[in-house]
C-alpha cells in the first residue's frame, strides 16, 4: 500500500474520530479487527469506538446473534446489526443519546484460509442514526475478494470498512460520489462490490436500483440483479442451484413475444426431481 493511500485512509478515520456526535460498535467476524484497527491507529479513537468484538467461535457467535445455516450471509449480518445496535443504545442511550448518532458496523467475511481456493466474499453492514434519538437506518453491502493473497484481502477489508463508514456519514446524499468513494485506495478488479442497499428510517423514498446501476456504471461490478418486487439481490444467492434462462433484448417495453417465449421455456424446464 502506498504512503499516500495510507494517509488518505487514516484521514478518513481521523475525521470520523473527531466528529463528536458519531459513536458506535465494531463487530467483525472472519478477518479480524481490520476496520476497527484503522480508527485506533488514526488516534482519537475514544471519540468513535464504544466497543470492538470478534466472535470467531460458532457457539459464541450463535449465542450472541442466534443460530444460522450459513455464517457468511446476509441473515447473519442482520442478526449482528440487531444485537449490537440494540445493546449499544440500551446501554449508552440514557447518558448520551440526546447528543449522539449511534452506529453499529458489522461484517461477516470469508477470507483465504489454509488450502482454500475460494470463493472469498463478505457481507458488511452499518446500522446508524441520521440524527440523535432517530430511528435507525441500514446500509447493506456484499463484496467479493478476488485477490488470492490473504494479507492483501485483510488490508483491503480494513480500507473498505473505513470507506463505507465515512461514506455513510459524509456522502450518502451524493449517489455517484458515494458509490465511487467505497473503493478509494482499492483496486475495483480485486474488491468487487455487487450489492449496495439502504433500508429503514429516512430511506423509504430511495430507489436502491439506482445504487445498483451506479455500481455497474462505475465499474465496481459487471452486473446487478433486481427481483420482481424491485429489490436489489445478490445474484449468487438467488441463482444458486437454479436453472437460468437468458433472453437478449431491450424489453422496452416488454412485448407479448417475450412473454410467450418465457412461458414456453418454463413448460420445458425439468422438474427439480428429474
Amino acid at each position: 500500500m502506498s504512503s499516500k493511500a495510507l494517509a488518505q485512509t487514516q484521514d478518513k478515520a481521523l475525521q470520523l474520530n473527531l466528529a463528536s456526535t458519531i459513536y458506535g460498535t465494531f463487530a467483525e467476524i472472519g478477518a479480524g479487527q481490520e476496520t476497527a484497527n484503522w480508527f485506533f491507529r488514526a488516534s482519537g479513537a475514544a471519540g468513535t469506538v464504544a466497543k470492538t468484538i470478534s466472535a470467531y467461535d460458532m457457539t459464541v457467535s450463535d449465542t450472541l446473534y442466534g443460530p444460522v445455516k450459513r455464517y457468511v450471509s446476509e441473515e447473519r449480518l442482520k442478526g449482528m446489526l440487531d444485537y449490537e445496535f440494540t445493546q449499544l443504545v440500551n446501554r449508552l442511550g440514557p447518558q448520551r443519546g440526546k447528543d449522539t448518532r449511534f452506529f453499529a458496523f458489522c461484517n461477516t467475511v470469508k477470507v483465504k484460509g489454509y488450502r482454500d481456493n475460494g470463493p472469498w466474499h463478505g457481507w458488511i453492514g452499518v446500522r446508524f442514526q441520521l440524527k440523535p434519538e432517530a430511528k435507525p437506518s441500514d446500509l447493506i453491502i456484499h463484496v467479493r475478494l478476488n485477490d488470492p493473497d490473504h494479507d492483501r484481502q485483510m488490508k483491503d477489508l480494513g480500507i473498505l470498512g473505513v470507506n463505507i463508514l465515512h461514506a455513510v456519514f459524509f456522502k450518502r446524499d451524493r449517489l455517484e460520489e458515494f458509490i465511487e468513494s467505497l473503493v478509494d485506495n482499492l483496486d475495483p478488479r480485486l474488491v468487487e462490490i455487487d450489492v449496495v442497499r439502504f433500508e429503514g428510517h429516512g430511506f423509504s423514498m430511495v430507489d436502491n436500483r439506482l445504487f445498483a446501476l451506479q455500481l455497474v456504471q462505475s465499474g465496481l461490478t459487471p452486473a446487478t440483479l433486481f427481483l420482481a418486487n424491485g429489490q436489489v439481490a445478490q445474484a449468487a444467492d438467488v441463482l444458486y442451484k437454479r436453472p437460468i434462462v437468458l433472453m437478449r433484448g431491450s424489453f422496452n417495453p416488454v412485448c407479448n413475444l417475450h412473454l410467450e417465449v418465457m412461458a414456453q421455456v418454463k413448460k420445458n424446464l425439468p422438474l427439480p426431481h428429474q
